[in-house]
């Protein structure tokens, strides 16, 4: 659907995003009898699987959990790949839609521009980019911590005459690396999945680095029938353990200090978790890996270890894992790699560090650094993104003031439990911010926080309220609350997107809840256990 198509513009509620987290409210909305639309600025379901269609894109979790729960999903659905690509993400999440029905509730192609609530009504106006005009009672914003790309801004980018694309806006109908001289910028996630896929077609491949990133096995493998049918043994248990551990995945840290054990055990351990692959030696390690700097540091060492023995240049091996750690380790979202460190093996492969090579402008043929020029056919900015709060704040919704939600969090986020914020009455707001977001598998907080989201809107409905907002007081506590939790742990020690600290003139400050999935879910009963304090129900 390219317009607004629905029989009616006035809602109960409108939801903005169709990944997990959107598709879920719309989903279970619609299933408790509300009358529900979602508005997507993509072509299809699936968020950022409409955006990320780059060579190697592919998830972070492994697919038995990377999935909704539902026995009616799961049970007619095979996977392909233990760690899914882009194309097998659009098409499950295609099965979903036509599976349930879901299309007839959305618009596609349709991007929300502009939002204003009606005090007189107790309700959004709401405008999209394809020119219609609707209002909902209530909205719920679900774009989701990746969804507006950051560029760094470089003299000269507007001369260039190759390629250049960032990750997220990546053409829909590919673009060819073979036989072409290839820069990729950036060596979060999607940049090293780039780097990985053209270091093996492209005639020239030069990675541009600022901070090594302490990348983990993904330990992919190809799923036939035999593993699905073992997965469809196990998920209902897998399920049902998310909720239990930190991250919202089906394992959790050990118990144990990871300082109260002997080397040997301590080694054997970390082997063993390096073999599983994927996120087992980032959340299934020693509890205190992120509160304490010696047991953070024999993790670091145990990494440094096992990619030193894949590199072979000895100045590269320091570049890419340094004797001294650029950070502690893992307090910046791992990324999962499957052969990246090998490229550096192969002839066609450089890399440069930005730390000690710059650069200084865009040519039309290439890049100029500090210390040299570089000519270029396709350029890639893996650069990130304006993490969490971006995909909210450069949505043009304005408070009962007619402040922006980005003037009125320009002196520091404040919400209440990562579901709402003060003067912007009838606003939900899934997998954002001061939520467990960024250090929990997504599709698990889309649908534990998304059932926060529907208890409290039932509980609204219930109660004949027509309007509830935030109390600024426990936005403080809840701030305070984060803040206290993240100066017990080694994270504010890094630069990273969890802590804003990424795009230029950003506060730094942790931008998500870090007492993890259980300690968040509690918060909420509480909350809920008290008619909802915090939230002023009229």
């Amino acid at each position: 659907m390219g317009v607004f198509l629905a029989d009616s513009n006035e809602f109960d509620v409108v939801i903005v995003g169709a990944g997990f987290s959107g598709v879920y409210q719309l989903i279970r909305l619609r299933e408790e009898g509300f009358k529900v639309h979602l508005l997507e600025a993509s072509g299809g379901l699936g968020g950022i699987w409409q955006w990320n269609c780059y060579p190697g894109a592919r998830v972070d979790t492994h697919c038995e959990i990377y999935q909704f729960s539902r026995k009616e999903l799961w049970s007619g659905w095979r996977w392909k790949e233990r760690f899914p690509g882009w194309s097998e993400m659009r098409a499950y999440f295609d099965y979903v839609g036509e599976k349930l029905d879901l299309l007839k509730d959305v618009s596609l192609n349709c991007r929300l521009s502009k939002a204003r609530f009606n005090e007189n009504t107790d309700s959004w106006g709401l405008e999209v980019d394809t020119g219609s005009a609707m209002s909902a009672k209530f909205i719920v914003i679900c774009t989701g911590f990746a969804s507006k790309p950051f560029i760094p801004k470089l003299d000269g980018m507007g001369l260039f005459e190759g390629d250049a694309h960032h990750t997220a806006l990546w053409p829909q109908d590919g673009l060819d690396l073979k036989g072409k001289r290839v820069a990729v910028i950036g060596t979060g996630a999607s940049g090293i999945q780039v780097a990985q896929e053209a270091a093996l077609v492209s005639k020239q491949l030069t990675v541009f680095q600022r901070t090594p990133n302490m990348y983990l096995p993904m330990g992919q493998k190809d799923y036939g029938p035999k593993e699905n049918e073992r997965m469809k043994e196990e998920l209902p248990g897998r399920f049902k353990r998310r909720g239990e551990c930190f991250g919202g995945f089906d394992f959790d840290f050990i118990p144990t200090s990871g300082a109260d054990v002997s080397d040997v055990e301590r080694e054997e351990t970390y082997e063993k978790l390096w073999q599983a692959g994927g996120f087992n030696f980032w959340l299934g390690t020693y509890h205190d890996v992120f509160t304490d700097e010696k047991v953070n540091r024999t993790a670091y060492e145990f990494w440094k270890k096992k990619t030193r023995e894949r590199i072979k240049d000895k100045d590269l091996a320091e570049k890419l894992a340094p004797t001294e750690p650029p950070h502690p380790y893992a307090v910046k979202r791992p990324s999962l790699e499957q052969w990246y460190f090998d490229i550096f093996n192969y002839e066609n492969t450089e890399l440069v560090s930005l730390r000690d090579e710059p650069i200084v402008e865009m040519t039309k043929s290439g890049i100029v650094t500090s210390e040299r020029e570089y000519e270029f056919d396709i350029v890639v900015f893996a650069t990130g993104f304006d993490a969490v709060t971006g995909g909210l704040t450069s949505i043009d919704i304005a408070d009962t003031d007619g402040n922006t939600l980005g003037e009125r969090w320009s002196d520091g986020v404040k919400t209440h439990l990562g579901l709402a914020t003060s003067k912007f009455p009838n606003m939900l707001m899934g997998y954002g911010p001061q939520a467990p977001t960024g250090f929990c598998n997504g599709p698990s907080s889309a649908e534990y926080q998304g059932e926060c989201i529907i208890e409290l809107l039932l509980y609204i409905r219930d109660k004949k309220f027509s309007r509830f907002e935030t109390e600024e007081s426990f936005e403080n506590i809840w701030r305070e609350k984060i803040a206290e939790i993240a100066d017990q742990t080694l994270f504010p020690k890094a630069d990273s997107w969890y802590m804003g600290a990424n795009i230029p003139g950003k506060k730094k400050e942790m931008l998500m809840y870090p007492g993890g999935l259980p300690k968040y879910l509690e918060e909420f009963r509480h909350c809920a256990a008290h008619q909802f304090e915090g939230f002023k129900c009229s």
